[in-house]
Protein backbone atom coordinates (compact mmCIF):
# COMPACT_ATOMS: atom_id res chain seq x y z
CA UNK A 1 0.00 0.00 0.00
CA UNK A 2 1.39 3.37 -1.03
CA UNK A 3 2.53 5.40 1.97
CA UNK A 4 2.27 2.50 4.45
CA UNK A 5 5.13 0.62 6.08
CA UNK A 6 6.12 -2.70 4.51
CA UNK A 7 5.31 -4.41 7.82
CA UNK A 8 1.61 -4.03 6.89
CA UNK A 9 0.61 -6.45 4.16
CA UNK A 10 -2.77 -4.83 3.48
CA UNK A 11 -5.34 -2.58 5.13
CA UNK A 12 -6.85 -5.25 7.44
CA UNK A 13 -3.34 -6.15 8.61
CA UNK A 14 -2.67 -2.47 9.37
CA UNK A 15 -5.92 -2.04 11.32
CA UNK A 16 -5.51 -5.23 13.35
CA UNK A 17 -1.86 -4.62 14.17
CA UNK A 18 -2.19 -1.01 15.29
CA UNK A 19 -5.30 -1.81 17.37
CA UNK A 20 -3.33 -4.49 19.23
CA UNK A 21 -0.34 -2.17 19.57
CA UNK A 22 -2.41 0.69 20.99
CA UNK A 23 -4.66 -1.22 23.37
CA UNK A 24 -3.02 -4.47 24.38
CA UNK A 25 0.62 -3.43 24.13
CA UNK A 26 -0.35 -0.15 25.87
CA UNK A 27 1.17 1.89 23.07
CA UNK A 28 -0.90 4.99 23.73
CA UNK A 29 1.88 7.28 22.54
CA UNK A 30 1.76 5.63 19.10
CA UNK A 31 -1.52 7.47 18.59
CA UNK A 32 0.57 10.58 17.89
CA UNK A 33 1.68 8.74 14.75
CA UNK A 34 -1.35 6.66 13.81
CA UNK A 35 -4.04 9.31 14.45
CA UNK A 36 -4.16 12.71 12.82
CA UNK A 37 -3.58 15.69 15.08
CA UNK A 38 -6.97 17.22 14.21
CA UNK A 39 -8.94 14.02 13.54
CA UNK A 40 -12.71 14.33 13.95
CA UNK A 41 -14.07 11.32 15.86
CA UNK A 42 -17.82 10.87 15.90
CA UNK A 43 -19.24 8.76 18.71
CA UNK A 44 -22.98 8.49 19.41
CA UNK A 45 -22.06 10.21 22.68
CA UNK A 46 -20.60 13.25 20.89
CA UNK A 47 -17.94 14.70 18.61
CA UNK A 48 -14.29 14.70 19.67
CA UNK A 49 -11.55 16.62 17.81
CA UNK A 50 -7.87 15.76 17.85
CA UNK A 51 -5.66 12.84 18.81
CA UNK A 52 -4.99 14.26 22.29
CA UNK A 53 -8.59 13.51 23.23
CA UNK A 54 -8.26 10.01 21.79
CA UNK A 55 -5.15 9.35 23.85
CA UNK A 56 -6.72 10.64 27.08
CA UNK A 57 -9.91 8.66 26.45
CA UNK A 58 -7.96 5.46 25.82
CA UNK A 59 -5.95 6.00 29.02
CA UNK A 60 -9.12 6.55 31.07
CA UNK A 61 -10.70 3.39 29.66
CA UNK A 62 -7.62 1.29 30.44
CA UNK A 63 -7.49 2.69 33.96
CA UNK A 64 -11.11 1.63 34.51
CA UNK A 65 -10.75 -1.74 32.71
CA UNK A 66 -7.02 -2.60 32.86
CA UNK A 67 -7.50 -6.06 31.33
CA UNK A 68 -9.34 -4.61 28.33
CA UNK A 69 -9.00 -6.85 25.28
CA UNK A 70 -9.99 -6.07 21.69
CA UNK A 71 -10.40 -8.96 19.27
CA UNK A 72 -10.62 -8.01 15.61
CA UNK A 73 -13.51 -10.09 14.31
CA UNK A 74 -13.48 -8.65 10.78
CA UNK A 75 -12.23 -5.71 8.72
CA UNK A 76 -14.43 -4.87 5.72
CA UNK A 77 -12.71 -2.23 3.62
CA UNK A 78 -12.63 -0.22 0.42
CA UNK A 79 -10.32 2.16 -1.38
CA UNK A 80 -11.59 5.62 -2.27
CA UNK A 81 -12.14 5.62 -6.03
CA UNK A 82 -11.59 9.40 -6.17
CA UNK A 83 -8.42 9.37 -4.08
CA UNK A 84 -6.28 6.26 -4.56
CA UNK A 85 -4.24 5.47 -1.48
CA UNK A 86 -7.03 6.57 0.87
CA UNK A 87 -8.96 3.72 2.50
CA UNK A 88 -11.98 3.15 4.70
CA UNK A 89 -12.00 0.21 7.08
CA UNK A 90 -15.14 -0.93 8.87
CA UNK A 91 -13.61 -2.83 11.78
CA UNK A 92 -15.82 -5.08 13.91
CA UNK A 93 -14.39 -5.87 17.32
CA UNK A 94 -15.30 -8.08 20.23
CA UNK A 95 -14.11 -6.19 23.30
CA UNK A 96 -14.10 -7.25 26.93
CA UNK A 97 -12.85 -6.11 30.31
CA UNK A 98 -13.26 -6.25 34.08
CA UNK A 99 -14.43 -3.19 36.00
CA UNK A 100 -11.68 -2.84 38.60
CA UNK A 101 -11.02 0.92 38.42
CA UNK A 102 -12.94 4.15 38.91
CA UNK A 103 -14.20 5.87 35.78
CA UNK A 104 -17.17 6.46 33.51
CA UNK A 105 -19.15 3.62 35.08
CA UNK A 106 -18.57 4.76 38.65
CA UNK A 107 -16.90 2.90 41.48
CA UNK A 108 -15.39 -0.52 40.63
CA UNK A 109 -17.88 -3.38 40.61
CA UNK A 110 -15.54 -6.27 39.78
CA UNK A 111 -17.96 -7.27 37.03
CA UNK A 112 -16.90 -8.15 33.49
CA UNK A 113 -18.40 -7.36 30.11
CA UNK A 114 -18.14 -8.54 26.51
CA UNK A 115 -19.63 -6.43 23.71
CA UNK A 116 -19.12 -5.55 20.06
CA UNK A 117 -18.07 -2.26 18.53
CA UNK A 118 -17.77 -1.15 14.91
CA UNK A 119 -15.22 1.51 13.97
CA UNK A 120 -15.21 3.10 10.52
CA UNK A 121 -11.72 4.57 10.06
CA UNK A 122 -10.38 6.52 7.08
CA UNK A 123 -6.63 6.11 6.61
CA UNK A 124 -4.01 7.52 4.27
CA UNK A 125 -0.21 7.24 4.46
CA UNK A 126 -0.45 5.23 7.69
CA UNK A 127 -2.51 7.90 9.49
CA UNK A 128 -6.18 7.63 10.50
CA UNK A 129 -7.65 11.09 9.99
CA UNK A 130 -11.45 10.54 10.08
CA UNK A 131 -13.47 8.14 12.24
CA UNK A 132 -16.96 7.02 13.22
CA UNK A 133 -17.03 4.69 16.25
CA UNK A 134 -20.08 2.96 17.71
CA UNK A 135 -19.68 0.96 20.91
CA UNK A 136 -22.46 -1.07 22.46
CA UNK A 137 -22.44 1.07 25.61
CA UNK A 138 -25.84 -0.31 26.57
CA UNK A 139 -24.31 -3.78 26.55
CA UNK A 140 -21.55 -2.68 28.92
CA UNK A 141 -24.07 -0.98 31.20
CA UNK A 142 -26.32 -4.03 31.40
CA UNK A 143 -23.43 -6.36 32.27
CA UNK A 144 -22.16 -4.00 34.98
CA UNK A 145 -25.60 -3.89 36.60
CA UNK A 146 -27.13 -0.74 35.08
CA UNK A 147 -30.34 -0.27 33.15
CA UNK A 148 -29.27 1.78 30.07
CA UNK A 149 -31.87 4.48 30.80
CA UNK A 150 -30.62 4.83 34.37
CA UNK A 151 -27.02 4.87 33.26
CA UNK A 152 -27.82 7.75 30.88
CA UNK A 153 -29.14 9.71 33.87
CA UNK A 154 -25.97 8.86 35.79
CA UNK A 155 -23.89 10.18 32.87
CA UNK A 156 -25.78 13.47 32.82
CA UNK A 157 -25.24 13.98 36.54
CA UNK A 158 -21.58 12.91 36.44
CA UNK A 159 -20.94 15.40 33.63
CA UNK A 160 -22.33 18.32 35.62
CA UNK A 161 -26.03 18.20 34.81
CA UNK A 162 -28.17 19.04 31.76
CA UNK A 163 -26.58 22.44 31.15
CA UNK A 164 -22.96 21.28 31.03
CA UNK A 165 -23.00 17.59 30.10
CA UNK A 166 -21.62 16.35 26.80
CA UNK A 167 -24.32 16.49 24.14
CA UNK A 168 -24.85 13.32 22.08
CA UNK A 169 -23.85 13.49 18.44
CA UNK A 170 -26.29 15.13 16.02
CA UNK A 171 -25.62 15.85 12.32
CA UNK A 172 -26.08 19.59 12.84
CA UNK A 173 -22.91 19.52 14.96
CA UNK A 174 -20.80 17.53 12.50
CA UNK A 175 -17.67 18.81 10.80
CA UNK A 176 -16.34 17.90 7.39
CA UNK A 177 -13.34 15.60 7.58
CA UNK A 178 -10.88 14.64 4.85
CA UNK A 179 -12.76 11.46 3.87
CA UNK A 180 -15.69 12.10 1.52
CA UNK A 181 -16.05 8.62 -0.02
CA UNK A 182 -19.23 6.55 0.10
CA UNK A 183 -17.65 3.08 -0.17
CA UNK A 184 -17.79 0.88 -3.25
CA UNK A 185 -20.37 -0.41 -5.72
CA UNK A 186 -19.95 -4.10 -4.92
CA UNK A 187 -23.22 -6.06 -5.13
CA UNK A 188 -23.08 -7.30 -1.53
CA UNK A 189 -22.92 -3.80 -0.09
CA UNK A 190 -25.83 -2.86 -2.31
CA UNK A 191 -27.75 -5.92 -1.16
CA UNK A 192 -27.31 -5.10 2.53
CA UNK A 193 -28.23 -1.46 1.90
CA UNK A 194 -31.42 -2.62 0.18
CA UNK A 195 -32.32 -4.93 3.08
CA UNK A 196 -31.89 -2.13 5.62
CA UNK A 197 -33.80 0.33 3.46
CA UNK A 198 -36.73 -2.06 3.07
CA UNK A 199 -36.88 -2.60 6.84
CA UNK A 200 -36.79 1.12 7.50
CA UNK A 201 -39.60 1.44 4.94
CA UNK A 202 -41.47 -1.01 7.23
CA UNK A 203 -41.29 -3.92 4.80
CA UNK A 204 -40.26 -6.61 7.28
CA UNK A 205 -41.02 -9.42 4.84
CA UNK A 206 -37.46 -8.84 3.65
CA UNK A 207 -36.07 -10.77 6.63
CA UNK A 208 -37.75 -14.06 5.72
CA UNK A 209 -36.98 -13.45 2.05
CA UNK A 210 -33.27 -12.64 2.48
CA UNK A 211 -32.14 -14.17 5.79
CA UNK A 212 -31.16 -17.81 6.13
CA UNK A 213 -33.60 -19.61 8.42
CA UNK A 214 -30.60 -20.49 10.61
CA UNK A 215 -29.34 -16.87 10.70
CA UNK A 216 -27.48 -15.72 13.80
CA UNK A 217 -28.17 -12.08 14.67
CA UNK A 218 -26.00 -10.11 17.14
CA UNK A 219 -27.50 -6.80 18.26
CA UNK A 220 -27.05 -3.90 20.66
CA UNK A 221 -27.40 -4.57 24.37
CA UNK A 222 -25.04 -7.56 24.05
CA UNK A 223 -28.00 -9.61 22.85
CA UNK A 224 -28.35 -12.17 20.10
CA UNK A 225 -30.70 -14.76 18.72
CA UNK A 226 -31.27 -17.41 16.10
CA UNK A 227 -33.56 -17.53 13.06
CA UNK A 228 -36.06 -14.96 11.83
CA UNK A 229 -38.04 -14.13 14.95
CA UNK A 230 -35.25 -12.39 16.88
CA UNK A 231 -34.22 -10.24 13.91
CA UNK A 232 -37.81 -9.32 13.01
CA UNK A 233 -38.73 -8.37 16.57
CA UNK A 234 -35.62 -6.27 17.17
CA UNK A 235 -35.82 -4.33 13.92
CA UNK A 236 -39.57 -3.74 14.31
CA UNK A 237 -39.13 -2.43 17.85
CA UNK A 238 -36.35 -0.09 16.79
CA UNK A 239 -38.33 1.31 13.86
CA UNK A 240 -41.49 1.51 15.97
CA UNK A 241 -39.67 3.79 18.44
CA UNK A 242 -39.03 6.32 15.66
CA UNK A 243 -41.70 5.59 13.03
CA UNK A 244 -41.40 8.95 11.23
CA UNK A 245 -37.61 9.37 11.55
CA UNK A 246 -35.55 9.79 8.39
CA UNK A 247 -33.37 6.81 7.52
CA UNK A 248 -30.09 7.52 5.72
CA UNK A 249 -27.23 5.37 4.47
CA UNK A 250 -23.89 7.16 4.78
CA UNK A 251 -21.43 4.49 3.67
CA UNK A 252 -21.59 0.99 2.19
CA UNK A 253 -18.96 -1.60 1.32
CA UNK A 254 -19.29 -5.05 -0.18
CA UNK A 255 -16.52 -7.61 -0.56
CA UNK A 256 -15.96 -11.02 -2.14
CA UNK A 257 -12.57 -12.17 -0.87
CA UNK A 258 -11.03 -15.65 -1.23
CA UNK A 259 -11.56 -17.86 1.80
CA UNK A 260 -14.32 -15.71 3.33
CA UNK A 261 -18.10 -15.44 2.94
CA UNK A 262 -19.54 -12.61 0.87
CA UNK A 263 -19.57 -9.67 3.31
CA UNK A 264 -20.90 -6.14 3.62
CA UNK A 265 -20.67 -3.16 5.95
CA UNK A 266 -23.18 -0.30 6.03
CA UNK A 267 -23.12 2.79 8.25
CA UNK A 268 -26.55 4.38 8.63
CA UNK A 269 -28.66 6.65 10.80
CA UNK A 270 -32.19 7.43 11.96
CA UNK A 271 -32.95 11.07 12.69
CA UNK A 272 -36.33 12.23 13.93
CA UNK A 273 -38.87 12.15 16.70
CA UNK A 274 -39.33 9.58 19.45
CA UNK A 275 -43.00 9.25 18.56
CA UNK A 276 -43.77 5.54 18.95
CA UNK A 277 -43.53 2.70 21.46
CA UNK A 278 -40.68 0.22 21.20
CA UNK A 279 -37.23 -0.05 22.73
CA UNK A 280 -37.34 3.37 24.36
CA UNK A 281 -40.60 3.29 26.26
CA UNK A 282 -43.54 5.67 26.07
CA UNK A 283 -43.16 8.20 23.22
CA UNK A 284 -41.74 11.51 24.42
CA UNK A 285 -41.50 13.64 21.26
CA UNK A 286 -37.75 13.99 21.73
CA UNK A 287 -35.64 14.77 18.67
CA UNK A 288 -33.19 11.85 18.43
CA UNK A 289 -30.28 10.86 16.21
CA UNK A 290 -29.41 7.15 16.14
CA UNK A 291 -25.99 6.31 14.69
CA UNK A 292 -25.89 2.70 13.50
CA UNK A 293 -23.59 0.24 11.76
CA UNK A 294 -24.41 -3.19 10.33
CA UNK A 295 -22.14 -5.98 9.09
CA UNK A 296 -23.44 -9.07 7.30
CA UNK A 297 -22.17 -12.37 5.90
CA UNK A 298 -23.91 -14.59 3.35
CA UNK A 299 -24.06 -18.35 2.96
CA UNK A 300 -25.65 -20.71 0.47
CA UNK A 301 -29.21 -20.02 1.73
CA UNK A 302 -29.11 -16.30 2.30
CA UNK A 303 -27.83 -13.84 4.88
CA UNK A 304 -26.20 -16.08 7.47
CA UNK A 305 -24.88 -13.65 10.13
CA UNK A 306 -25.92 -10.09 10.90
CA UNK A 307 -24.23 -7.74 13.39
CA UNK A 308 -25.73 -4.34 14.23
CA UNK A 309 -24.47 -1.84 16.81
CA UNK A 310 -26.21 1.25 18.17
CA UNK A 311 -25.59 3.06 21.48
CA UNK A 312 -28.78 2.81 23.55
CA UNK A 313 -27.33 5.04 26.26
CA UNK A 314 -26.78 7.93 23.82
CA UNK A 315 -30.40 7.58 22.68
CA UNK A 316 -31.68 7.59 26.26
CA UNK A 317 -29.51 10.62 27.03
CA UNK A 318 -31.16 12.57 24.20
CA UNK A 319 -34.60 11.55 25.50
CA UNK A 320 -33.80 12.53 29.11
CA UNK A 321 -32.34 15.90 28.09
CA UNK A 322 -35.53 16.63 26.15
CA UNK A 323 -37.97 15.54 28.85
CA UNK A 324 -35.98 16.84 31.80
CA UNK A 325 -36.27 13.44 33.52
CA UNK A 326 -32.63 13.46 34.57
CA UNK A 327 -33.00 12.28 38.17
Amino acid sequence: MKGFSSRFSDLPDYILKITHEIWEERGLATLHHYYGKDIPMRFPSGLVRGNAGVIDGTLATLAEFPDRQLLGEDVIWSEDADEPGRYLSSHRLVTSGTHTGHGAFGAPTGKSFTIRAIADCAAKAEVIDDEWLIRDVGGIARQLGWDPADYARFQIAAEGGPETCQRPFHPVDDVEGPYTGRGNDNEWGARLADILTRMMNKDFTVIRQEYDRAVRTEHWGARGGWSHHFAETDWMRLRSSFPTATFAIHHQIGRADPGTPYRAAVRWSLTGTHSGPGFFGTPTGAEVHVMGATHAEWGEWGLRREFTVIDEVAVWKQIHLYTGAVE
